[in-house]
């Protein structure tokens, strides 16, 4: 006895096996935003975060000789985009808008004046200073005040995330916004700032120790 073709079973083809997988991909990631709205939901799956790390290591000390003497805070809107070169943004690429907030300090290097750098008369009445120019220090990004405004990403991007040890990574928004930082500051005024507070600070400190005058000049 022989069985009719209509009864024999199909095989599925391989762009219908494909578009299937497609689907199912889709289905999860939606049920998961549903999830994730419902009331109690995310209660009931929660996660719940221990810290167990271990104690912090002093690993140096360094004697600090520079007066830190004006301080700046900044804050910077950064729009970083990354788009595929043949693939439309919806499948891939990302665009994030990112608040960066961190501050910049200004200081002198008292430990560079030189053997000359200090003169004082006979009478010890009169005293010269002659310091470095005042410096910017490396901007310090404000975690607490620093945050994503919105993150758009692409199908292969979310993806991607799935299987990512550091998923939804800002260090790319981050490093620019502490570049942009460091640049604003350079022209913020923040150096001549800095000498106008550590001339003032000297002023005060020699003419308590009994000098009437007190000559600040900054160079090389």
């Amino acid at each position: 006895m022989t069985t009719p073709l209509r009864d024999l079973p199909r095989r599925m083809p391989f762009w219908a096996k494909l578009v299937t997988a497609f689907v199912l991909v889709l289905a999860v990631l939606f049920a998961g935003i549903r999830l994730a709205v419902l009331p109690g939901i995310k209660d009931l799956l929660g996660t719940e975060t221990q810290d167990r790390s271990g104690p912090a290591l002093l690993k140096s000390i360094q004697d600090m000789s520079r007066f830190d003497a004006a301080s700046g805070n900044f804050q910077v809107v950064v729009d970083l985009e990354k788009d595929a070169k043949y693939l439309p943004d919806a499948v891939r690429g990302s665009r994030t808008l990112y608040v960066g907030a961190g501050t910049v300090e200004a200081y002198v290097d008292l430990g560079k004046v030189g053997k000359n750098g200090v003169t004082v008369n006979k009478d010890r009445t009169s005293a010269t200073l002659r310091l470095p120019h005042a410096q910017l220090g490396k901007p310090a990004l404000d975690a607490d005040h620093s945050y994503a405004v919105s993150k758009q990403r692409g199908l292969l991007d979310r993806l991607g995330d799935l299987f990512s040890d550091n998923p939804n990574s800002e260090h790319a928004v981050q490093k620019l916004a502490v570049s942009h930082i460091g640049e604003a500051a350079k022209g913020s005024g923040l150096t001549t700032r800095a000498e106008a507070n550590t001339t003032s600070m000297l002023q005060g400190l020699l003419r308590s120790l009994g000098f009437k005058e007190v000559h600040v000049s900054y160079g090389k």
